[in-house]
């Protein structure tokens, strides 16, 4: 993935026990995700886009500005910087209805509209909600009522701290399909910290991983989370997203088919017409080889593949194979013996099983 130069952030933190130094050259659309186990300077990154972390060093340049230079001495403080910021917990006015809380956030906008606060209240489905108190409001509707809030200064750059780890299964479910509106419906960048594999599978276009105050790897997600060299952080949820669009529905056996350029995957019937889009899942786990077509066998998505990569995997029983599937990377894990007893080498054409697939909305 070709990143525009839209955004250039360079900081450097010093701490007693932690370090924070950084280099990015960050799209300027789109979510990118930070992720990272706890420790790892998520966070701290996030405050210094912010500019609360007045400790930093370093340069921030977004889209032409200069938001902070630490050579010349430059450093716009948060309230000049045209962000909007959700916390883990949605922190509303406890003495304020969802209205004026809402109110009290476009009392920052100066100028130039990125979203009117209308759109933001449609696209988080709160107008139900506008006359209620924050005491009244699910743990999932007060983060909702808090991104629309941010969304209601019109900024230029959102940035969202783990918005759902403060929620359960239930309300992140409940919330999942309105940041998905937001990643395709607004133009504005999104900087995302998470902990969670699933939901930076779901959500992010380019994903930051950091360890210990450090970049481990920056890449667009596809191509990301199909390295085999990716850390521990990734390891036990080894595995690819990809991106296809709705084919046919088989009625009679209550189907969809999912094509994408490595070919067609079937999954249990949706909702959604034909050519809607939408992103999968498929767990290394789940990828089975065979040096043939398998015929004769309840799995219904076999695909043909190429071998790209072989690396060793998180224990000494398995390795990871990295495929090719017509320009789709995918990653089979299997056994060190099923490797040897197929004689898998790069360059060498297989048949992929996939014997589950995640959907990813």
């Amino acid at each position: 993935m070709t990143v525009p130069a839209a955004i250039h952030a360079r900081f450097q933190v010093i701490w007693p026990g932690f370090t924070l130094d950084v280099d990015l050259r960050l799209p300027g659309r789109g979510v990118t995700a930070l992720f990272g186990h706890s420790g790892s300077g998520k966070t701290t990154l996030l405050r210094c886009l912010a500019g609360l972390e007045q400790q930093s060093r370093g340069v921030l340049h977004f889209k032409g500005e200069v938001w902070q230079d630490s050579t010349r001495g430059v450093f716009l403080p948060t309230h000049q910087r045209s962000i909007g910021y959700v916390f883990q917990e949605a922190s509303l006015f406890p003495h304020l209805s969802v209205r004026k809380n809402l109110d009290y956030g476009r009392k920052r906008v100066n100028s130039g509209h990125k979203v009117s606060l209308d759109h933001a209240v449609e696209l988080l489905g709160i107008s139900h909600l506008l006359d209620r108190m924050p005491d009244r409001l699910s743990g999932g509707e007060r983060q909702r009522v808090a991104i629309a809030r941010a969304l209601a200064t019109s900024p230029e750059l959102l940035l969202m701290d783990e918005p759902l780890a403060a929620l359960d299964l239930k309300r992140k479910s409940e919330i999942l399909p309105y940041l998905e509106r937001l990643h395709d419906e607004l133009e504005i960048p999104v900087f995302y910290v998470s902990h969670s594999p699933d939901e930076v599978a779901r959500l992010a276009d380019y994903v930051v991983l950091l360890a210990e105050g450090r970049v481990v790897i920056a890449g667009g997600l596809r191509e990301t989370l199909a390295r085999l060299d990716l850390p521990t952080a990734f390891t036990e949820d080894a595995g690819v997203v990809v991106e296809a669009v709705i084919a046919d529905h088989d009625e009679a056996y209550h189907l969809t088919r999912l094509d994408f350029s490595g070919g067609g995957i079937f999954v249990a019937r949706r909702q959604e017409a034909l050519g809607h889009r939408l992103r999968f899942r498929i767990h290394a786990r789940d990828v089975s080889l065979a040096l043939t077509r398998v015929e004769g066998t309840s799995i219904l998505n076999l695909l043909p593949v190429t071998v790209i990569e072989v690396a060793t995997a998180d224990t000494p029983a398995h390795v990871l194979v990295q495929l090719d599937a017509g320009g789709v990377p995918l990653i089979a894990r299997i056994t060190r013996r099923s490797h040897d007893l197929l004689g898998i080498a790069p360059g060498q054409p297989l048949w992929a099983q996939i014997k589950a697939v995640a959907l990813l909305a």
